[in-house]
């Protein structure tokens, strides 16, 4: 799961770099979310991210990667 914003170059980095190496993955944009829905994907973000920054790149709700990291994700997707 990618937690992202729709204005953040890093987040673009992350998402084209996982279509890229072919990784099946959902998102959201935070930042497009309202209310209760976007106070609900914060809590989630901040699990994983205590500082609530983006990108925050959730795999298989065992690790997280924060910020664009190329060669970590490289690397936990063994590619």
């Amino acid at each position: 799961m990618l937690y992202a914003l729709s204005t953040c170059q890093w987040c673009h980095k992350t998402k084209v770099l996982l279509e890229e190496l072919g990784i099946a993955f959902d998102y959201e944009y935070v930042d497009l979310l309202e209310g209760k829905e976007q106070d609900a994907v914060m809590d989630s973000v901040e699990r994983w991210n205590r500082s609530g920054s983006f990108p925050t790149l959730v795999i298989d709700n065992k690790r997280a990667i924060i910020g664009f990291r190329e060669q970590e994700i490289r690397e936990a997707f063994a590619v």
